[in-house]
């Protein structure tokens, strides 16, 4: 029995010399990748071959990275319009393609990157994959060109500010918000509280005011008037083929099609180089120590992190 449970203890040993020594074999592995990877990624983009330029506006639209989207993917308006900055010096792009996959987002952050669009004197094409909605149809709008599938969905122009208030539920287990405020609206919005008639017309008008904003500026960049504009921006959204016919898209397709207008516009044979923001030695080794970590943790991230207690306007 002495001998059974001695070779017990000698096998449990073994094979966690075993399993540490496979850890640490994955570490190492994973940081010769990321050097790799970071020579590559921090590659300077003037310096790479190509014609124009492909940048990707992917995930939720905000101002900049945010903790709030920690397992979301974010579309940072200012690295989006740096990226824009850097192709319209580089005299070797003569055009853009914005590959969009994004439900939009922050009102300013969208027409931040729309901006930026119209500020370039480069061709621009807006290529709309699986979603280009809200804000990011408002940064479509400002390209030369839309290209979007005919199964993508587009459009969905307005603004929302809805919000989870929950006083009944505070009251139903006896936790009381006592309202302490230096000013009538410091509070307006918060969840502890039901919001009252007036209150809701202010955020109302507020939300009007940007939706009329948003109407405006679609209209302009797509040279339609305000009034037909104003006819589809209910807040629906619409297929690629209906938003063709809509006026919201000018042409059905993809990269081709994108690669296709370019060519004949610049009279040029497309040759596409990616434009991103450049990661340095520990993003590059965060990202790949960390992808399985991600997807699993997805679901469950989601729903904690999805979660606020303020009021968040969204284009």
């Amino acid at each position: 029995m002495a001998k059974k449970n001695r070779f017990r203890w000698a096998y449990s040993i073994i094979v966690a010399i075993a399993a540490f020594a496979a850890l640490i074999l994955v570490i190492f592995l994973g940081l010769i990748f990321a050097v790799i990877a970071s020579l590559f990624i921090g590659a300077d983009v003037e310096s790479l071959d190509g014609n124009v330029a492909l940048i990707s506006i992917d995930g939720v639209i905000l101002g900049s990275d945010s903790s709030d989207y920690l397992f979301e993917s974010v579309a940072s308006s200012d690295d989006i319009a740096e990226l824009v900055e850097e192709a319209d010096e580089n005299s070797a792009i003569k055009a853009i393609i914005f590959e969009i996959n994004s439900p939009g987002g922050s009102p300013v952050a969208s027409e931040e990157i729309a901006n930026a669009i119209l500020k370039t004197n480069k061709t621009t094409v807006a290529w709309i994959r699986d979603i280009g909605t809200s804000g990011a149809y408002w940064a479509a709008s400002a390209s030369d060109h839309i290209v979007a599938s005919r199964a993508s969905i587009t459009g969905s122009i307005g603004v929302i500010g809805s919000y989870l208030e929950f006083p009944g539920f505070l009251e139903r287990y006896n936790v009381t918000y006592r309202r302490l405020v230096a000013g009538k609206y410091k509070d307006i919005g918060s969840p502890y509280k039901e919001m009252t008639s007036e209150e809701q017309a202010i955020f109302q008008k507020m939300l009007d005011e940007l939706g009329d904003h948003f109407i405006s500026e679609v209209a302009k960049n797509r040279q339609m008037s305000k009034k037909d504009v104003e006819k589809i921006a209910n807040g629906l959204f619409y297929l690629g083929s209906e938003a063709k016919e809509l006026g919201l898209v000018d042409e059905l397709g993809g990269k081709e099609e994108a690669i296709r207008y370019i060519e004949a516009k610049e009279n040029i044979k497309v040759e596409l180089v990616e434009y991103e923001k450049e990661k340095g030695f520990f993003e590059a080794l965060s990202g790949v120590m960390n992808e399985n970590s991600f997807f699993a943790g997805k679901g469950i991230g989601s729903a904690l992190f999805q979660g606020k207690s303020t009021v968040t306007i969204t284009a």
